[in-house]
C-alpha cells in the first residue's frame, strides 16, 4: 500500500509509464489471477485525494454501499497514479477512478482486462496562470505544468494551444515565442511553483486551481468544462472478471455510486465538509474553504469568471465540477480522436491503429449504469435529456 508522500512524483511517472505497457502490467495481472478471490469479496475503493474521487468517497461516507447490501472496506488513499494502477492490476483494490485517457492506455496499451462502467464526474479542472497573464497566447515562450501525459488536462490544453497558434514542446529550456514547454509536475507542487515563477501556469484537477486562488498566487484562465462542454475527466474502472462473474455485486456497486452522485448534487456544501481534512474520515488533506470553492461556488464567483473570460460560454451553465454517471459513446470517440493529435511521451504505438468507434463500444460497459439510472429516474434526475446519445461540443 502507498507510503510515498509525493503525489505524482517523478518516480511515479516513470513507474506508471511502464505499467501502461503490456510487459509492465503482465506480472501484476498474473498476480491477481493467482490470488484466491471470495465471491463475497468486499468493495475495495482506491482513490487519489482530489475532487475527482468524490462519488466513490461519498458512497462510502454516506453508507450507500452498505445500503445496497455490500460489504465495504474504508477507501484506500494512494499518493500517485502508478500506485493506484498497480494495486488495481494486482487485485488489492477492485473499484477505482482513473483519468479517462489513462483507461485507454490501460485497456489497449497494457491489455488490462477491465472496463469503464460509469463516469465519476464532469468538468472539475482548470488552467491556472500567473496573475499577469491574461490570454492563452501569452503562454508562448513559457513553461506550463500538466499532471500526466495521459490526462484530459493535456488533451484540452493542447486544443487551446492549437486554437491560439501555439506548439507544445517538451524538455526545452528556452521555448520559441510560438512554443510552450510542457512539464510533468505533482499537483501539490504546482501552486508553490507558480508562486515562485518557476512555471507560468498549470492545468489540473481541483482543488489545486482553487488553492491558487485562495492563496492569491494565480488565477483561473479557463475552465476545461468551458472548452469541452460537460466532458468527463475521471471514470469508474472495474475488472472484467467481477463484471462477468459477480454481476449482482457489480450492479450494486454502480447503484451506490449513482445514488452518491445524486446526493452530492443536492448536498454540495455538506460534500465539501465530508471530504475535508476536518472530517473524522479525513478522506483528503484539503480545507473546507478550498473544497467549497469547487463544489459549492457562489453566484458572485461565476459572474467574476464570466467577466474575466475564464467562462466564455455562460449559456452552457457548466458547474465547476458536476456529477452524472452515464458514459456517452460520442465522448469516448472524440477522446480517442483528440488523443491521436495530442503530444504525449511514452508508448503510443497502439493509438494509431485504434478505431474511435470500436473503443467506444469495447472500453465501456454501460449496462450496469443504465440499470442504476432506471432506478432513480433516468438521466432527467441529473438535469439531462432522456437520451443516451448526445453531440460533443468543443469551443476554445
Amino acid at each position: 500500500m502507498p507510503t510515498e508522500d509525493l503525489l505524482f512524483s517523478r518516480r511515479d511517472i516513470v513507474r506508471l509509464s511502464a505499467l501502461l505497457t503490456a510487459s509492465g502490467a503482465l506480472p501484476f495481472i498474473n498476480a491477481r489471477k493467482a490470488r484466491a478471490q471470495s465471491p463475497d469479496e468486499p468493495v475495495k475503493v482506491g482513490y487519489l485525494p482530489i475532487t475527482d474521487a468524490t462519488p466513490l468517497l461519498v458512497a462510502h461516507g454516506k453508507g450507500f454501499f452498505e445500503a445496497e447490501g455490500l460489504k465495504v472496506e474504508k477507501p484506500v488513499l494512494f499518493r500517485g497514479w502508478s500506485q493506484i494502477v498497480e494495486a488495481f492490476l494486482a487485485g488489492q483494490v477492485n473499484v477505482v477512478h482513473l483519468l479517462s485517457p489513462m483507461t485507454v492506455w490501460a485497456r489497449y496499451g497494457s491489455k488490462t482486462p477491465a472496463k469503464v462502467v460509469a463516469w465519476n464526474h464532469t468538468s472539475g479542472s482548470g488552467l491556472t496562470v500567473a496573475n499577469d497573464i491574461n490570454s492563452v497566447a501569452e503562454l508562448g515562450g513559457k513553461t506550463v505544468a500538466i499532471p500526466f501525459w495521459y490526462s484530459i488536462h493535456n488533451v484540452v490544453l493542447q486544443k487551446l494551444f492549437r486554437e491560439n497558434g501555439l506548439k507544445p514542446v517538451t524538455r526545452v529550456d528556452a521555448p520559441a515565442p510560438n512554443e510552450v514547454n510542457l512539464v510533468i509536475m505533482a499537483p501539490p507542487d504546482m501552486v508553490p511553483a507558480l508562486a515562485a515563477n518557476q512555471i507560468a501556469g498549470y492545468i489540473v484537477a481541483e482543488p489545486f486551481n482553487a488553492a491558487a486562488e485562495v492563496n492569491q498566487v494565480g488565477k483561473v484562465l479557463r475552465f476545461t468544462g468551458d472548452v469541452w462542454k460537460d466532458h468527463a475527466c475521471c471514470l469508474v474502472f472495474m475488472q472484467e472478471q467481477d463484471l462477468a462473474e459477480r454481476p449482482e455485486w457489480s450492479q450494486k456497486v454502480v447503484n451506490a455510486m449513482v445514488k452518491a452522485q445524486l446526493w452530492t448534487r443536492e448536498n454540495r456544501a455538506e460534500t465539501a465538509s465530508l471530504l475535508s481534512s476536518s472530517d473524522p474520515q479525513k478522506y483528503t488533506p484539503h480545507s473546507v474553504e478550498i473544497l467549497s470553492r469547487v463544489l459549492a461556488p457562489q453566484e458572485s464567483d461565476i459572474a467574476q469568471y464570466v467577466a474575466s473570460g475564464a467562462i466564455r460560454h455562460p449559456e452552457w451553465r457548466d458547474r465547476r465540477i458536476d456529477f452524472q454517471p452515464y458514459p456517452f459513446a460520442t465522448y469516448t470517440e472524440e477522446l480517442v480522436k483528440l488523443l491521436k493529435e495530442t503530444l504525449v511521451e511514452g508508448d503510443r504505438a497502439f493509438l494509431d491503429a485504434l478505431d474511435p468507434a470500436f473503443a467506444a463500444s469495447d472500453l465501456v460497459d454501460d449496462s450496469f449504469v443504465k440499470k442504476a439510472l432506471a432506478e432513480v429516474g433516468g438521466l432527467p434526475a441529473f438535469g439531462l435529456a432522456d437520451s443516451y446519445t448526445r453531440s460533443e461540443v468543443l469551443e476554445a
